[in-house]
C-alpha cells in the first residue's frame, strides 16, 4: 500500500512538471506566433479598392481605437506592448522621426506621405532576406482600413509627436 502511494505521489510530481513545461513552452509559442488575426472595421468608413498613399485615418479616435486592438492582436508580439520594441523587431515609435524634426512644412508632408507608403508597403508584403521572414506579409489577412488605423495608432506613440 506504501508503495502504490508513493508511486502515485511520483506520478502526480512529474505530471505537475510536464505540465508547467508544457505551459512555459506554450508561452513561447504563443510569443513566436505570427499568424496574421483578422480586425473588425466595421465601424471604420469604407476606403474602397485602390490603396491610398497617405493615411486617412490620421487622429481618427476611432482608428486609433481599432488600430490599438490590431497592432496588439498583429504586432506587438514582435513590436512590443505599446510599440515599444524589445529588440526583436523595429521600434515602431521611431518611425517618422525624421519627419518630426523637419522644419520646412512641404518636406515635413513630403516625409509624412513617404512614410506612409513606406509602412503600408511593408505592412502588405512583409519583409524577408536571403529567404527568411522577417515580417510576414498581412495583405489578404488585414484589409486596407486596418492597416491605416494601425498607422494611427503608431502615430499617438510617437516618442516626438509633430
Amino acid at each position: 500500500m506504501q508503495l502504490h502511494h508513493r508511486a502515485l505521489v511520483r506520478a502526480s510530481f512529474v505530471l505537475g512538471a510536464l505540465a508547467v513545461s508544457l505551459m512555459s513552452a506554450q508561452r513561447v509559442g504563443a510569443h513566436g506566433d505570427v499568424t496574421p488575426q483578422a480586425v473588425d472595421t466595421k465601424d471604420l468608413p469604407t476606403l474602397g479598392a485602390p490603396w491610398r498613399n497617405e493615411n486617412p485615418f490620421r487622429r481618427n479616435d476611432k482608428a486609433i481605437r481599432v488600430g490599438t486592438s490590431a497592432y496588439n492582436q498583429n504586432c506587438a508580439r514582435c513590436h512590443g506592448l505599446e510599440a515599444v520594441s524589445g529588440g526583436i523587431a523595429p521600434d515602431l515609435r521611431k518611425l517618422d522621426n525624421e519627419c518630426a524634426t523637419q522644419k520646412d512644412e512641404k518636406k515635413k508632408v513630403m516625409c509624412v506621405k513617404e512614410i506612409d507608403d513606406y509602412f503600408v508597403k511593408t505592412v502588405r508584403t512583409g519583409r524577408s532576406r536571403n529567404g527568411a521572414v522577417y515580417m510576414p506579409p498581412f495583405e489578404g489577412t488585414l484589409n486596407q482600413e486596418a492597416m491605416w488605423a494601425i498607422k494611427s495608432y503608431l502615430e499617438t506613440r510617437r516618442e516626438r509627436p509633430f
